[in-house]
């Protein structure tokens, strides 16, 4: 806020931007890159809980980015500020004119407005393009349409379709649409040391958060950024039906590692099924199948490499 009380003068973007995808990156690029050439801050506006979780919990969809997820993709994104504002019901009640008036300008101090192609907010997302261009004549500032971006099947690139890939365990399809490999992160905890027993040393991030969207359970080969650096690895996301254990979690050997970083963060990005979670007789039978897990992830992550 300046001194008398105004906001300063901004250009803003608003939105879920779950997942933060190629769609998203173009209407944050071109909102960065207009508000260095004016001189304006680069302020994108979402919220938290997603707003479907207030105005119609069923349908509320389980989420790509989680916790601090989103604000660690958006780092490099260029902004001055990422907003996030409490979703209420007494904001989803708001007017597309309230919500413009009341949040956009008088506590952002919006100059320009910045929106996709499929963009929508106030009450039954009553905001679209005419709307806004409208309040834009009256309220004085610019209405910027960014285009959409196409995914590999020529639709246009939505966080719905990157759900639905993952969901049915495309992961590929998932990458296309993020423009970056899906991930989950989480802080390592101490797990019952089964994993050294075998020979395979894990990191434990203990059970997903609930609001996370996962693909199906199973084995994956992972590329993992830790606070030691980027290191492959294999995943087993899911229970472990060998011992008897049918909770699913999110347990991870990496390749060549040492440390344990408890208690430290790491995220673990998809980048190929290995197999479905299987039951084996007993250790060694185990054992002797994680061989071949890591042979498998380690013909994979060098193929994702190879390939970017």
């Amino acid at each position: 806020m300046t001194r008398n009380g105004a906001a300063r003068p901004s250009i803003v973007t608003v939105g879920s931007f779950d997942g933060v995808h190629r769609g998203h990156r173009l209407v944050l690029d071109r909102l960065a890159a207009a508000a260095r050439d004016r001189q304006l801050r680069a302020i994108l506006v979402t919220f938290s809980p997603h707003p479907l979780a207030v105005v119609h919990p069923t349908a509320a969809p389980a989420l790509l980015s989680v916790g601090d997820e989103k604000s660690e993709v958006l780092v490099s994104s260029g902004l001055d500020e990422v907003a996030i504002v409490p979703f209420t019901r007494e904001l989803a009640a708001y007017e597309a004119e309230q919500f413009v008036g009341l949040v956009l300008i008088e506590r952002f101090g919006m100059r320009e407005l910045f929106v996709g192609h499929d963009h929508g907010f106030g009450r039954g997302r009553s905001g679209d393009l005419s709307v806004l261009e409208r309040l834009g004549r009256s309220r004085g500032f610019a209405v910027h349409l960014v285009p959409p971006v196409a995914a590999r099947d020529g639709q246009p690139v939505s966080s719905t379709s990157i759900r639905r890939a993952i969901a049915g365990g495309d992961l590929a399809g998932a990458a296309d649409g993020l423009g970056r490999p899906y991930s989950v992160a989480g802080r390592v905890r101490r797990g019952d040391g089964r994993g050294r027993v075998l020979g395979y040393r894990t990191i434990n991030l203990g059970q997903p958060d609930p609001d996370k969207l996962l693909p199906p359970d199973g084995v994956y080969a992972v590329r993992a950024q830790t606070p030691s650096g980027q290191l492959g690895g294999m995943m087993n996301l899911g229970g472990r039906p060998t011992f008897g254990d049918q909770t699913r979690t999110i347990e991870a050997h990496l390749f060549d590692a040492a440390a344990d970083w408890y208690d430290e963060r790491v995220r673990l990005d998809f980048i190929g099924r290995l197999r479905d979670v299987q039951q084996f007789s007993g250790p060694d039978a185990l054992a002797r199948q994680l061989r071949h897990d890591e042979e498998s992830a380690r013909v994979v992550l060098a193929r994702h490499r190879a390939g970017n």
